[in-house]
């Protein structure tokens, strides 16, 4: 079930589906700034990815020695949420672990997944619980696909090179890292940016991505706080998007062996604690 926020710049809309983000359209200019799952590139709008981030190693987790198959980013993004609260300016879903969901994942929690509408700015708030006995041991992130004109340009808060890491074909994290050469921290998009999947960026190198018109000024901003983000769009579709993608997790590296608890930017609760996290979609013409 789909539901609305707006106000005097923007119009809002979000499923129980995933507690997916599905529209941003703005109110006085008419312009749609998120994809529409159109199937012939993707079929989502804005995944939230939990409990991982990313492809596993020979595609499944290992808890307590037990191996538990699971896809890629996890399970959250195709599960029923359910409304929590609904004030004229926020949405608030919920998704508690049950039966069939320790099957997967062994572990109790509460996820909620909030968005809050200031003026021309939408905050996006992850609040995870640990409702259980034991660590709880995930990975949290977020896979906005943003609608961009041809000849569009990406601007980075930084202007030094961009620092990144591609996948194998497995979808696994290679050790050879790649820079990006700005333009004072301008980028354009080539055709072929992600003819070889996504870009995945570490090390807090930016807190600020903007996608630009192709004069070069820019439209949308995201910003977070991650210590990592993705930048895809479907590799050889030249799909009309580009996803900026805050994560607080990653794939799997190729040579990665171990346990839940020791993959990289693992996030750990203690039985009864909450941590939240959020990045913010901000609309700038």
């Amino acid at each position: 079930m789909k539901y609305i926020l707006q106000n005097q710049k923007l119009h809002l809309e979000a499923d129980t589906s995933g507690a997916e983000l599905t529209r941003i359209w703005g109110v006085e200019n008419g312009r749609e700034y998120l994809f529409d799952a159109d199937p012939a590139y993707w079929k989502r709008h804005a995944p939230v990815l939990f409990p991982i981030v990313g492809s596993l190693k020979d595609k499944k987790l290992v808890i307590e020695g037990k191996d538990y198959p699971m896809g890629q980013h996890g399970f959250a993004r195709d599960w029923e949420f359910v409304l929590t609260e609904q004030t004229e300016n926020s949405l608030w879903f919920a998704l508690e672990a049950d039966d069939e969901s320790r099957k997967a994942y062994p572990y109790d929690f509460r996820l909620e997944i909030g968005y809050v509408l200031e003026d021309q700015t939408i905050r996006v708030i992850w609040k995870v619980t640990n409702t259980g006995e034991k660590d709880l041991h995930y990975q949290i992130g977020g896979h906005p696909a943003f609608l961009c004109p041809e000849g569009a340009g990406l601007r980075f808060d930084s202007e030094q090179p961009i620092v990144y890491r591609l996948l194998n074909g497995n979808g696994l994290v290679m050790d050879q890292t790649y820079e990006l050469t700005t333009e004072k921290g301008y980028y354009k998009i080539p055709k072929d940016m992600f003819d070889k999947d996504a870009l995945i960026i570490e090390g807090s190198q930016s807190k600020k991505v903007s996608l630009c018109e192709p004069d070069g000024t820019p439209y949308l901003s995201v910003g977070f706080d991650a210590p990592l983000y993705g930048l895809w769009s479907p590799a050889g579709k030249n799909a009309p998007f580009v996803c900026i993608e805050p994560w607080f997790g990653r794939a799997d590296a190729a040579s990665f062996e171990g346990g839940i608890e020791e993959r990289e930017y693992d996030q750990m609760l203690a039985p009864g604690k909450a941590k939240e996290y959020a990045f913010t979609i901000e609309i700038e013409k």
